[in-house]
């Protein structure tokens, strides 16, 4: 009988398999953008009157019209973008798509108190669609706040195209020292208290929280060098490092002292996050060992911005402006030195999720050059997140992650701010 069996399956799964090769195999979808132009971010140059032939997911072509449009099959789907910038699709090395902070003294307690992990979800599906319609169509996510693993539930969300949203690194919880991290002045007679990175004391503590994050889907890890002063030792980052690499992950530092930058450098670390107070030395540190910096600036004038006659005492305004100061130093010193510069915006509110391209306009103002600002935001956070094989430059191999604009982009960074058209993976996302 178990042989009869046997025999009815195999022959069953063979007439399947027949029925199955049988079927006629669909060739991927082709598409033909056509703009009025198509910048090369390596070189800095516009390609005129250009066309990309898209092949499912990927750019098979790009280049002249003239050249490409040739190749393209004659049942490819046409799109014209007119005298549209197209550019490769942006990306942020540095966002909170869980974060939904508020001007209430009290914000990060309540969310954690009163926001479910399902809720802080959808916010932070809500914020990835903003980002993607921005044009930023993939995302270094460094940290979720305190929503557990919900960011790696997102990414994969994505992935299966359950929802709407860029291409996404994920880090998850962070890791900060016990104490020196939000929430601050919560009650001690709630010592279980949820807190908005994984908080630990000591070498082992630091290298187990590495290796629980990178279990439950980390793509990078997230350290907390600082706070208001230096806090993780060199040796508990240095095991956090360790963790991370052997597993072929990298490690994110906030740090914005100069011993904390210091420390984070002599652990290991691939980027400094901020690293706003970073002297010159520091800043050589990391041009000699190939760190990134991510400086989100864009933060830093808006709160400028916001900020009213007579909020600051004479005394608070000297601070804020030398603080404001050191951000343009930074940012010029590293450019002078040739460290490599990725851009991140910190965006961590309803209002600035989908405004990511502030933080170009941002790091012109503090001497970049536009071209600089884009290949920070392109080619230089591909190679940081490793994924300069798949995103980063359109390019024959790459995702077809496109956008287009209005206007000159090398001549006026602020055109990245209204963004006409967006393509992910052959996809038009947005299109006015």
């Amino acid at each position: 009988m178990r042989m009869l069996v046997q025999t009815l399956v195999l022959a069953i799964s063979f007439s399947w398999a027949q029925a199955q090769s049988n079927e006629p195999v669909h060739a991927p979808v082709s598409t033909l953008v056509k703009a009025g132009r198509l910048l090369d971010v390596r070189k800095g140059e516009y390609v005129e009157n250009a066309a990309i032939l898209v092949e499912g997911e990927r750019v098979k072509e790009a280049g002249p019209a003239s050249q490409v449009e040739p190749h393209a099959p004659r049942d490819a789907r046409v799109i014209d973008l007119g005298r549209a910038t197209v550019i490769p699709g942006l990306i942020d090395c540095h966002t909170h798509l869980m974060a939904r902070s508020s001007d209430s003294p009290d914000h990060y307690i309540l969310a954690l108190a009163k926001k479910s992990q399902a809720y802080r979800a959808l916010e932070g599906a809500a914020d990835a669609r903003a980002t993607l319609l921005a044009g930023f169509t993939a995302v270094r996510d460094v940290e979720n706040e305190g929503s557990g693993y919900a960011d790696v539930a997102l990414r994969d969300a994505i992935n299966e195209g359950l929802v709407e949203g860029p291409r996404m690194q994920v880090a998850t919880r962070a890791i900060a020292a016990v104490g020196q991290y939000n929430p601050f002045g919560v009650s001690p007679d709630l010592p279980d208290f949820p807190t908005g990175a994984q908080m630990v004391s000591g070498e082992e503590e630091a290298r187990r929280a590495a290796r629980e994050q990178i279990g439950q889907g980390a793509d990078l890890i997230k350290i907390y060098a600082d706070w208001t002063h230096p806090t993780l030792t060199v040796e508990e980052m240095t095991a956090i490092v360790e963790e991370a690499h052997k597993a072929g992950l990298k490690v994110a530092a906030h740090a914005t002292t100069v011993d904390g930058i210091k420390n984070a450098l002599k652990a290991g670390v691939d980027s400094i996050e901020h690293g706003h107070r970073a002297d010159r030395q520091a800043i050589e540190i990391m041009k000699a060992k190939g760190v990134f910096l991510v400086p989100t600036v864009a933060v830093i004038d808006a709160q400028a911005k916001a900020i009213g006659p007579g909020q600051l005492t004479p005394a608070q305004r000297t601070r804020f402006d030398a603080f404001v100061q050191g951000t343009f130093d930074e940012v010029a010193t590293a450019k002078k030195l040739g460290v490599k510069i990725a851009s991140g915006s910190d965006a961590s509110s309803a209002e600035e999720h989908g405004r990511n391209a502030t933080e170009l306009a941002s790091m012109v103002k503090r001497g970049l050059t536009p071209l600089e600002a884009i290949q920070a935001a392109t080619i230089n956070a591909a190679e940081l997140m490793s994924w300069q094989d798949r995103v980063g430059a359109v390019e024959t191999g790459k995702f077809a992650d496109l956008i287009a604009v209005e206007g000159d982009p090398l001549l006026d960074i602020t055109v990245l701010q209204s963004v006409k058209f967006v393509m992910k993976g052959g996809a038009v996302i947005r299109s006015n």
